[in-house]
């Protein structure tokens, strides 16, 4: 049964969002996203090694590494997978702009331009617009891989699945409650977060790690990848994760990978406010590096470039991060923008409530990429010391969070009338779960077989 349609006047006035939202369970019920069933023959180990056909080759070994650890890990890498299989499940057909890759790992805190700690989604390079329990399912999937990985009981499992669901079910009533403005200015602050640690040893370990993202910055950047050699600040030659250009290429291709560099921030400084070029313009570029970067965006051409001021005590990092097309797009429609760092960049201040104010886009010899500040206040849960208590927590901020980005770029309404006030969702949301967490695993014995045999070629253990 075909979703329906939207209705097709420009606005809609709460009654008629919803009708549309409940409507909408007609052609797919609640309870139709508890159904996960492969039920054709594809090859997860032929969908992500067209993936990294593109890539430089001499780094995908290390993805693949990095992505055999575990379950949990290869999960992290192969959204390209994921988005192949929800494909083929049910939609409620209500559209918003999705992260792609709302694993429970791509979120965390950071600086915002006032200096705030924010927790937001943090990784967009698979943002495109599309059903919203796409970015949903995936997170609730994190979670239970999560469980796995840790040794918690199938019982903790589903809870963690299960507050995933009713988070986000509850997060989004209230987001239908409230004005535009409302919900495009609400953000979870450090402060916000500190209220929510009532537990005193919860406490204690968030304002931890709060301490330790203040003090991510640019200067510990600078001290922990660069050094000085002959008066002249560098970048530290760190093979294979962070390789200098003119000790990692032949002297002809480090200079026109340079030159590729200076290139690209043209069209990046075009593409900020007036007002910015003026602050970014008053850098001079001192230094580029190639650096390995996440798992399943290893193997993307991603620089990092050293940017000086006034004197060696006025740095700046920029991250120059390559943008090929969101894995979604093969899925859903085509992207409305011919730059994919454009796409990246829109995505993400569609989708956070503060977002980097140096995030800009280019593109240089036929690959598109976006630029965003290195390092700037940045700070993440550790996921291997993570109590399953504190997990619940977490994942109800991360629901959280993503219905928020929702609501911001979709009907709020209607999906909160589709979800209603019960638990038929949350409780469909755990059996998908469970079932797709077993997949991933079936999936991650192929990846491994594929690399006894050598289909697939796996670096040295410690990258």
């Amino acid at each position: 049964m075909t979703a329906p349609l939207p209705p097709t006047k420009d606005r809609l006035d709460p009654g008629e969002h919803r009708s549309w939202g409940r409507s909408c369970r007609e052609a797919c019920p609640r309870r139709a996203h508890a159904v996960w069933e492969l039920t054709d023959g594809r090859d997860p180990v032929a969908i992500l090694s067209a993936q990294a056909a593109d890539r430089l080759q001499f780094l995908v070994p290390i993805r693949n590494a990095r992505m055999l650890a575990n379950p949990f890990a290869f999960y992290r890498g192969s959204a390209a997978v994921m988005a192949r299989d929800l494909a083929q499940t049910s939609s409620s057909g209500m559209q918003v702009q999705l992260c792609g890759d709302a694993h429970l790992s791509n979120f965390g805190v950071f600086g915002s331009p006032e200096r705030a700690l924010v927790f937001d989604c943090n990784d967009f390079d698979e943002t495109h617009r599309g059903p919203w329990e796409w970015d949903l399912k995936r997170l609730a999937v994190s979670a239970v891989l999560l469980g796995r990985h840790r040794g918690w009981t199938q019982r903790s499992q589903r809870e963690l699945a299960r507050i995933v669901g009713a988070s986000y079910r509850l997060s989004m009533a209230d987001f239908a409650s409230k004005g535009r403005l409302a919900v495009w200015y609400s953000r979870l602050t450090d402060d916000v977060i500190l209220d929510l640690a009532r537990d005193p040893d919860n406490r204690a370990t968030v304002e931890r790690q709060l301490r330790k993202a203040r003090l991510n910055d640019v200067s510990r950047a600078i001290a922990k990848y660069t050094e000085v050699v002959d008066g002249r600040r560098r970048f530290v030659h760190q093979p294979p994760l962070i390789m200098r250009l003119d000790e990692a290429l032949p002297l002809d291709a480090a200079s026109a990978a340079h030159q590729m560099v200076v290139e690209l921030f043209g069209e990046y400084l075009a593409s900020l406010p007036s007002y910015l070029r003026v602050l970014i313009g008053g850098y001079e570029l001192v230094d580029v590096a190639l650096k390995v970067v996440g798992v399943g965006s290893v193997g993307t051409r991603c620089f990092i470039a050293l940017l000086k001021g006034r004197d060696d005590d006025d740095l700046l990092i920029l991250q120059v991060k390559e943008a090929d097309r969101s894995v979604l797009e093969a899925h859903t429609q085509p992207s409305e923008f011919a730059n994919q760092g454009e796409r990246v960049v829109v995505g993400q201040h569609l989708m956070q409530a503060a977002t980097d104010q140096l995030l800009g886009w280019s593109r240089v010899a036929d690959n598109d990429y976006y630029v965003r500040q290195f390092r700037d206040m940045k700070g993440s849960v550790n996921l291997d010391r993570i109590t399953e208590k504190m997990a619940g927590a977490y994942l109800a901020m991360c629901a959280w969070t993503l219905a928020r980005a929702h609501a911001r770029s979709g009907s709020r309404i209607a999906i909160a009338a589709y979800l209603g006030k019960g638990t038929n969702f949350d409780a469909a949301v755990v059996e998908f779960s469970l079932s797709y967490a077993e997949q991933v695993a079936r999936d991650h014995e192929r990846y491994a077989a594929a690399a006894s045999d050598g289909r697939i070629e796996v670096a040295a253990s410690g990258y």
